[in-house]
């Protein structure tokens, strides 16, 4: 079947089409989506503005389309931390909904951390052992740990890229000194507990980081860019993330967009990311990270594939036929 999946988070609205079937592997068949930023949306009051409101429904009506012209069978559509934490989330969710007959399934964080790690899981594999995964989106930073296909413990704090940027270094195209050390100091406070309790759940095997914000971190690090495919290991190692981070927060918001990996419109709110993602290292005493192609996205497709294969289960199989065949 072709399945479409609709994230709308809280910089990209993004559509992702693929063609799958049961115990397949998810292959990409299309992709459509635009930088929204439904953070820049938001009214002193945490409103989300009707302008805001309105250009998400206009897509999600332009991506239940471009689904519709494409012969999607499915769609499955979700919200992340823009629509969490808006005072009007639900009534943005309502009207999108009565516009263009898409539900929008609101994840909370610890949901968006644990699908987020089962889709690490699948792509490292059992042989991974205790996986600790990270992931920053523009307004939360998820972390999860554990040794099966979920975490055994799962947890979101509000250190998102975007939003960190709009708190503290918005406003000047070189943020001073002391907006760095304020930032700096908030998050650190603000990821102690998160920190403890991810500390709790062992000592991981493997560290991973998922999302846009980690793959250009890697890339301005010195990891292989994307054209040389997912199947390149990307590492970061915690001692290059300290140098470019100080590099970086030097740089006006033009020069960091001159960086590998790092689009126009992110340019302004990597630093933060990276801020974020140096901390959380430095903290749980991380030296080394491996970025993974897989993340939220396609932790929802493979939830959805494992009910397909659920629902194909009345089809026996013989398993002298599986020895035949191997």
């Amino acid at each position: 079947m072709r399945l479409s999946v609709l994230d709308v988070g809280s910089n990209t609205v993004h559509l992702l089409l693929l063609d799958v079937y049961p115990g397949s592997r998810p292959e990409p068949y299309a992709s459509h989506k635009v930088a929204l930023r439904l953070v820049d949306h938001q009214d002193s009051s945490g409103r989300i503005t009707d302008e805001g409101r309105d250009r998400l429904t206009a897509f999600v009506v332009e991506a239940r389309d471009f689904a519709v012209e494409h012969r999607a069978e499915d769609l499955l559509a979700f919200a992340t931390s823009a629509i969490r934490e808006a005072a009007n989330g639900a009534e943005v969710l309502e009207h999108v909904q009565s516009v263009s007959g898409v539900t929008l399934t609101e994840l909370s964080g610890d949901q968006e951390a644990a699908i987020t790690f089962s889709a690490v899981r699948r792509w490292f594999g059992w042989s991974a052992g205790r996986i600790l995964d990270f992931d920053i989106g523009g307004g939360s930073f998820e972390m999860a740990i554990g040794t099966n296909a979920l975490p055994g413990v799962a947890t979101s704090v509000p250190l998102g890229a975007g939003r960190l940027y709009r708190g503290y270094l918005a406003g000047a195209d070189v943020a001073s000194p002391a907006q760095f050390k304020a930032l700096r100091k908030h998050v650190r406070a603000t990821l102690r507990p998160a920190v403890d309790r991810i500390a709790g759940g062992g000592h991981p095997n493997l560290v991973v980081g998922t999302s846009k914000t980690f793959r250009s971190l890697a890339r301005i690090c010195g990891a292989a860019p994307s054209a040389q495919g997912p199947y390149v290991q990307r590492l970061m190692h915690l001692e290059d993330l300290r140098l470019w981070t100080r590099r970086m927060e030097a740089m006006s918001v033009a020069e960091r967009a001159d960086l590998p990996g790092v689009s126009e419109h992110r340019a302004a709110q990597v630093v933060a990311g990276a801020i974020v993602a140096e901390t959380a290292m430095d903290m749980l005493r991380i030296e080394t990270l491996q970025i993974s192609p897989w993340a939220l996205r396609e932790g929802l497709i493979l939830r959805r594939m494992d009910r397909l294969v659920r629902d194909s289960s009345s089809e026996t199989v013989n398993p002298k036929d599986l020895v035949s065949r191997s």
